[in-house]
């Protein structure tokens, strides 16, 4: 396993829609092994291809006490409720915002061996699976931030950069 780079905002390839994985080879199940390392190494909680500079519909999902869950082409079929709450990212490091997300899903996917799985989620691992779900379709946290906050991020960055080592005051995805 590799500890991978994790792109930062403003590389291309966060913006891009990722490609449905056709098959799970061994270098699919490489990939999810580099990714784990990579999710934990940051401490962060999920973890999607594209922040590691591919571009598959492959997430990572830290799933509290039953550890991690690969999610390959995952697809939320069914929500319900809205609740708001404080998101960072990985790949925006320093910067975090209230984001409206559904309160449940239920999601289908393949697992890391390429068999169908469907579980539905509620609370953190809810909101976890959308933003990382999200960045598959190039998609940040700060989309979803109303204009002007989103405009005084992006005006920071542009400024000052990114921090190297920002400190988590809330989860990162």
């Amino acid at each position: 396993m590799a500890v991978l780079n994790v792109r930062r905002y403003g590389d291309p390839i966060l913006r891009q829609r990722a490609q449905p994985v056709e098959t799970v080879t061994p270098e699919i199940r490489k990939t999810l092994a580099d990714m784990l390392e990579t999710m934990y190494h940051q401490v962060g909680i999920g973890l999607a291809a594209p922040q590691v500079g591919v571009s598959l519909r492959i997430i990572l999902v830290d799933d509290g006490p039953r550890g991690p869950r690969a999610l390959i082409n995952p697809v939320i079929v069914e929500r319900r409720g809205v609740v708001r709450g404080e998101e960072g990212c990985l790949s925006i490091p320093g910067f975090f915002g209230e984001v409206e997300r559904s309160e449940w899903v239920r999601v289908e996917a393949l697992d890391a061996e390429g068999l169908p799985l469907a579980f539905e989620a509620k609370g953190l691992q809810a909101r976890v699976i959308q933003h990382e779900m999200d960045h598959l379709d190039g998609v940040l946290f700060i989309d979803h931030l109303p204009p002007v906050t989103r405009d005084r991020m992006k005006k920071k960055i542009q400024k000052d950069g990114l921090p190297e080592d920002a400190p988590h005051h809330a989860f990162a995805l």
